[in-house]
């Protein structure tokens, strides 16, 4: 056992070498444009400054947790809980390091070719992909180690939720009041073009695409990977002993090494589709991971049952990120759909890109039912949460391409600012045009792992306290299903009203600006950016309080009034609520998105035509939907499974 460990570990530190390396590459790359330098400075030290105001805001929060979980539980799983909230918050840090160091470089590389502006921005997404991977299997490894214990590890899990969720609300929070500012005075208001120095919103706009879509999303996978882990682990020890406790963990550890090829193979041709190269590292990674699996459940469990279940994982999250695609590309007919829509106006717009979001849910749930049965046909419990596992084991190149997205937006925003010639702003438009796809695509998986790692935790919660069914006909389940299944709601319309209220005075503090500050128009007056990025920073910190510490007193309070079975009803209904609402807002926030970058393509009469402002309400409407409420469904149902499992001693 001590020696699969230690490879295990070596394993991770060598996620971490290779993430410093690509980071010293990036670093590396020169930058001749003062202008570039500038801009990519002040984005950096925007995204940085928040996230060490959010972090000390969530140290004190972290340490009450820990004290109350040494009164009522153990200080092993105290301590357990303080790692998981490191190690979630220092991959963050460091992702969100490269990748505004990487935005400046990318504008400047597209002055040499698509290819060399593909490899900073990719390589700048892989630092973050990798550092996630390498700090959640060495943090897991570690927990193991110090306290040999499946229970007291889910703490490290509930860390790492915890501040998941907190950096995913504040986040989407923080750039969607700067988005919706910026688009709604900036574009239909002044009729000036997306990332144009004189509006006031714009550099809070390009660091809030860092502090939701690098420190946000990198949260939530990491929390998504270690959960899924811890959940086989558990759910392992009980049905297949050590090997069962081991097996999760030498997948996690399969598929850095498979992540690490796929991130080699990422070129493209001058003219090319990046798109096309993006996909076939994706593939790769799965590919090697459904051949080691092989290997591993013939040699180490003796038995193909598990290797069914992992490649139902493996191809399911493949294919949700293509379903994804297809419905939030304009590569395809729907958001082609939401386009002609804008030809009646804003309110037929809205309606197209809602009746896609909510068809979009259907073949995502088939799928993950898909998945849910052939793994637990093969392997039961611990079928479904080695399925979670093997969805999540290509995190490594799922994140990188994730992150090479808000990467490539910034990189068009400051050669737009930065006034860089058309060819240069021609190559990060179409580089920011696949990162749409690919962040559509990202959150896709995210959501479909999101609902695999829930059940995984929901299975292990069922184990712990005993639990072999649930009667629906109790009447505290159904309380506790109806709970369950209308957090989700409240959830999303704290969070939107959080958006709405931000952005709100982000647009009273854009307009004043235009109105106040001579010369802005005219390019000769410098705008007061300072205090849209202050304006953003202040609602995001605020308005993260109540939904967050809704998604950990609810489900204590129903476990301690209610009891277990009560508990695991409303599990079930925000899995259920929480997934659908996950994906619907998700899609239609990303259609609404490409079909107003479609349009600016010079279809439906381009760009300030009346179908351009109609295509813009609705990706206003659109942005809180996939960058706020959306995306932070994924950590609500996992982060109430996870306080279930972690609390679930209080309730049996």
């Amino acid at each position: 056992m001590w020696l699969i460990l230690l490879v295990i570990f070596v394993i991770g530190l060598l996620a971490l070498w290779y993430a410093y390396r690509t980071y010293g590459w990036v670093m590396a790359f020169q930058v001749d444009n003062p202008r570039v330098k500038d801009l990519s400075e002040i984005i950096h030290k925007g995204a940085m400054a928040f996230l060490d105001r959010e972090y000390r805001w969530l140290a004190p929060f972290v340490l009450v947790v820990a004290i109350l979980l040494i009164w009522k539980l153990t200080l092993a799983t105290a301590l357990s809980f303080v790692l998981g909230a490191i190690c979630s918050a220092a991959s963050g840090y460091f992702g969100m390091q490269v990748a505004t160091r990487a935005n400046g470089r990318t504008s400047f590389a597209a002055t040499q070719g698509m290819n060399q502006a593909l490899q900073v921005a990719f390589k700048g997404g892989s630092v973050m992909g990798m550092t996630v991977v390498g700090v959640g299997v060495l943090g897991v490894v570690l927990c193991y180690v110090i306290f040999p214990d499946p229970a007291i590890i889910t703490g490290f899990g509930f860390g790492a939720s915890s501040i998941a969720l907190f950096a995913r609300v504040g986040g989407g929070i923080y750039t969607k009041a700067a988005d919706v500012g910026a688009d709604l005075v900036g574009k239909v208001e002044a009729g000036i073009p997306e990332d144009d120095p004189r509006n006031p919103a714009t550099i809070a706009d390009n660091v809030g695409d860092n502090v939701g879509d690098i420190a946000g999303m990198g949260a939530d996978l990491f929390e998504s990977y270690v959960n899924s882990i811890i959940a086989a682990m558990a759910v392992g020890a009980v049905f297949h002993g050590q090997a069962g406790l081991l097996f999760p963990l030498v997948l996690a550890a399969l598929g850095i090494v498979a992540a690490i090829i796929g991130t080699l193979v990422v070129r493209v041709r001058e003219g090319g589709n990046p798109q096309k190269a993006l996909r076939y590292a994706t593939f790769l990674t799965g590919a090697v991971v459904i051949l080691g699996a092989l290997l591993l459940c013939r040699y180490m469990l003796g038995s193909m049952n598990i290797f069914y279940a992992v490649v139902s994982g493996v191809v399911v999250g493949v294919l949700i990120g293509w379903v994804t695609e297809v419905y939030t590309s304009a590569d395809y007919r729907f958001v082609k759909n939401v386009a002609n829509a804008t030809e009646t106006g804003p309110a037929t717009t809205i309606l197209s890109g809602i009746a896609l979001g909510m068809n979009s849910a259907v073949v995502p749930v088939i799928m993950i039912c898909a998945a849910t049965l052939i793994s637990y046909y093969f392997g039961g419990m611990y079928g479904i949460a080695c399925s979670a596992v093997g969805m999540l084991s290509i995190t490594g190149i799922t994140l990188s391409v994730d992150a090479y997205g808000p990467i490539a937006d910034n990189a068009g925003g400051i050669a737009e600012m930065a006034e860089l010639p058309h060819h240069v702003r021609e190559i990060t438009d179409h580089l920011d045009s696949v990162g749409n796809t690919t962040a559509a695509m990202g959150k896709g998986l995210a959501i479909g792992s999101a609902a695999l790692t829930a059940l995984s935790l929901f299975s292990a919660y069922a184990a712990s306290v005993g639990l072999k069914s649930i009667n629906l006909v109790d009447p505290y389940v159904m309380v506790g299903l109806f709970i369950g299944g209308v957090l989700p709601f409240l959830f999303s319309a704290l969070t939107i009203e959080a958006v709405g209220r931000a952005a709100q005075a982000m647009i009273e503090e854009v307009r004043r600006q235009f109105r106040e500050i001579p010369g802005i128009m005219e390019g000769t007056g410098r705008p007061e950016y300072e205090k849209c990025v202050a304006i953003s920073t202040g609602a995001a910190l605020h308005e993260m309080i109540i939904p967050g510490l809704m998604a950990i007193i609810v489900p204590i309070l129903v476990g301690l009034f209610l009891g277990a079975e009560a508990l695991g009803g409303l599990l079930g209904g925000s899995i259920v609520t929480g997934v659908m609402l996950a994906v619907f807002m998700a899609n239609a926030g990303g259609a609404w998105d490409n079909a107003k970058k479609y349009i600016e393509t010079g279809t439906h009469g381009g760009k300030g035509s009346p179908q351009h402002a109609a295509a813009v309400v609705g990706d206003t409407v659109g942005d809180p939907f996939k960058d706020t409420s959306g995306p932070s469904l994924n950590i609500l149902i996992k982060l109430m499974s996870v306080v279930a499992l972690v609390l679930a001693p209080l309730f049996s």
